[in-house]
């Protein structure tokens, strides 16, 4: 009998499994839950692996693999946090920093232009001066926590961009990571946002990482540590740390695995909703499919092969705003992930009943009534003066907003904390909602309610109530919530189907709306739907039902990621490139001094070699066993005027294998 734990860490809960995959029919032997303690990762895995172990009766020394699925990856890039960083961009100009989006991916982070980089065959377009760059380095070093480094044809020659990372490294000893690392594409931009968000996530998913083994190691767990990545394999710990950027969409990745597991469904449209996202993908013959042109969270799009998702800022914490654009003031929802009120109750209730109550009392609504800020961590280097005194007057402990927020310059300094991750914000969510009309009960429902009476006494640009009282405004809400839903589970229907009409059209929110008139109008999509996540069971029947499908809530739909996080199997693909620089020479763009070849067959079979074993190298690292691989080869080679050209050869190799179990 082979013990897998699965474990799932998510924006509010942390789950986990024990699963023994040798059983024919519901292989979860025991499940449990415990929050999230993003101050703490530990705090949240320990109490969830601590209760699967007490409640299934197996001890840790039993256990034969561990894997953990995370959204804290996505969550990060959809909120727009994330750790400082400064791009070392070489070889391009500063038209290139606007391309791809890099500009909004690195926000008010620094960058530094350099000379340097190769050209498309290989051979140095500029020379690199290290001497001139170090001193800039040097002057940023002391405001960011990595750096990202990224040459100008760098897939194809990254002998610049490892000087630089390792020059960066003496100098400052802070992570680098750099674009050859990621992918070899030839998209410098595009690999500058792949490169800049994943020495974003590096603190992230080391910490992630880290209290995962010591949690592992304090229950006397002594199994394989594996990490799910975005396009559902699995790799280990180790490997994960040094790309933590395809850890994104690693949860929702899991969730796929884990629906296919628990339904048995070969074709459906697979929707799960978490604290922060609702992730959607459409499943087909059994397998989901992977992006054609990488992965796209919180408006970044990556180089990350991944599993094609299409992932909202909508889940049961996100928080409830007034649409101020609109006149009669409407709901919206999201894209941050708050802490619900009735949950920051749970542990602070006293602090938090006596805020409510006195906001409660008051003649005048404040425009942070029912919010408290919450510390995280310690204080990072090159805050403001506005924000460093916003986080000594917080202190330790949670505390009311408008407590510590007074005026327009210091609520500017908490949106900017908020935004660093410095410090959290708790708020009105769709789980308080729950909580007041009885739908939900694990936590405060008096602080919801408290909650909800604020919230419904604000004003839309007509001076009239959002709503009549508490049950009103949380009625409003789960509405909202449901058709939201409903929407992008229909605009991701279409987007697969090629089809550009978004469910925000007027003709179909019409149908949704169950138009009647002059005109018949239905929408639907032809697939059942299949809900996961905890809240599931509450809000799918209805959202199928908008959708006219068949709804689906497998048992353990709650804990599915976690059941994904142990199903999957380690997959390693990488690609090596064959040019002709000139008429008699084939050049495969190996990582060091790529090689020159005067007949092709020759380097396509050294380039066959050489990343067959380096693939199978990687899985073996990545901890696979029993170890399959494959090498495809597609050549672009036009006939022009009866000429054949060649332009180039592009080699794929794959490995492919399940993780090796302790014994």
């Amino acid at each position: 009998m082979a013990i897998l734990l699965g474990i799932d860490t998510g924006g509010t809960y942390t789950d986990a499994v024990l699963y023994d995959e040798d059983l024919a029919a519901d292989r979860v032997i025991a499940s449990a839950k415990s929050l999230t303690t993003k101050h703490d990762l530990a705090i949240g895995i320990g109490g969830a692996v601590e209760a699967v172990l007490r409640d299934s009766g197996i001890s840790g020394e039993q256990v034969s693999l561990a894997s953990i699925s995370t959204t804290l990856a996505t969550n990060a890039l959809v909120e727009g946090q994330g750790r400082r960083v400064c791009l070392v961009f070489l070889g391009f100009d500063e038209a290139d920093l606007g391309r791809a989006g890099l500009d909004d991916a690195l926000g008010d982070d620094p960058s530094i232009l350099a000379p340097g980089g190769y050209k498309a065959t290989g051979e140095q377009r500029a020379p690199l001066d290290l001497a001139a760059l170090a001193p800039k380095i040097e002057a940023v070093a002391g405001g960011v926590d990595a750096f990202a480094v990224v040459a100008i044809f760098g897939g194809r020659n990254p002998a610049h961009e490892i000087a630089v990372r390792d020059m960066i490294r003496e100098r400052t000893g802070k992570p680098v990571t750099c674009g050859h690392e990621l992918s070899n594409a030839l998209h410098g931009p595009r690999n500058a946002v792949t490169c800049v968000l994943n020495a974003r996530l590096i603190g992230m998913i080391s910490d992630l990482i880290s209290a995962t083994e010591a949690t592992l190691a304090a229950h006397r767990i002594a199994a394989p540590l594996m990490l799910v990545r975005g396009d559902g394999s699995l790799v280990s710990a180790d490997f994960a740390k040094l790309r933590p950027i395809e850890t994104i969409l690693s949860g929702p990745a899991a969730s796929l695995i884990g629906a296919a597991e628990l339904t048995g469904e070969t074709d459906a449209l697979i929707s799960d909703i978490g604290g922060t996202t609702t992730d959607i993908a459409v499943l087909r013959d059994g397998r989901p499919t992977l992006s054609a042109e990488g992965a796209r969270v919180g408006g970044h799009r990556t180089m990350v092969d991944a599993v094609e998702m299409f992932t909202h800022g909508l889940g049961g914490d996100s928080q409830v705003h007034i649409d101020d654009q609109a006149f009669e003031g409407g709901l919206i929802l999201g894209p941050r992930r708050v802490i619900p009120v009735s949950l920051l109750a749970v542990e602070h209730g006293k602090m938090v009943h006596e805020a409510l109550d006195r906001q409660i009392r008051a003649t005048i609504i404040g425009e942070l009534d029912g919010r408290f800020l919450i510390p995280v961590g310690t204080a990072p280097e090159g805050l403001s003066k506005a924000e460093s005194e916003v986080l000594e007057d917080l202190g330790a402990l949670p505390a009311p907003a408008d407590v510590i927020v007074t005026g327009r310059v210091r609520i500017n300094a908490m949106e900017r904390l908020i935004t660093r991750g410095v410090v959290r914000l708790s708020g009105f969510t769709p789980s308080d909602a729950a909580h007041v009309l009885g739908l939900h009960d694990a936590w405060d429902g008096t602080a919801a309610e408290e909650t909800a009476t604020l919230f419904a006494r604000k004003r839309n640009r007509k001076g009239q109530l959002i709503a009549a009282d508490a049950a009103a405004i949380s009625r409003a809400v789960i509405e909202k919530l449901t058709r939201r839903s409903a929407e992008v589970l229909l605009d991701a229907a279409l987007a697969k189907d090629g089809i550009a009409a978004g469910a925000s059209s007027a003709l179909i929110a019409a149908a949704l709306d169950g138009h009647t008139g002059n005109a018949r109008i239905s929408i639907g999509v032809d697939l059942p739907v299949i809900g996961l996540g905890a809240s599931a069971q509450t809000y799918y029947p209805q959202i199928a039902g908008l959708l006219r499908a068949p709804s689906i809530v497998p048992k353990h739909a709650e804990v599915a990621n976690a059941i994904g996080a142990v199903a999957g199997r380690i997959r390693i693909e990488r690609t090596l490139i064959i040019t002709q620089p000139h008429a008699d020479a084939y050049r495969v763009h190996t990582a060091d001094d790529p090689p020159d070849f005067s007949k092709l067959d020759a380097a396509k079979e050294f380039a066959f070699e050489f990343l067959r074993s380096g693939v199978i190298a990687e899985a073996e690292e990545a901890g696979a066993a029993e170890i399959e691989s494959s090498v495809d080869y597609l050549e672009k080679a036009p006939d022009i005027g009866g000429r054949v050209m060649f332009i180039e050869g592009i080699v794929t190799a794959r490995a492919t294998g399940r993780p090796r179990f302790s014994s």
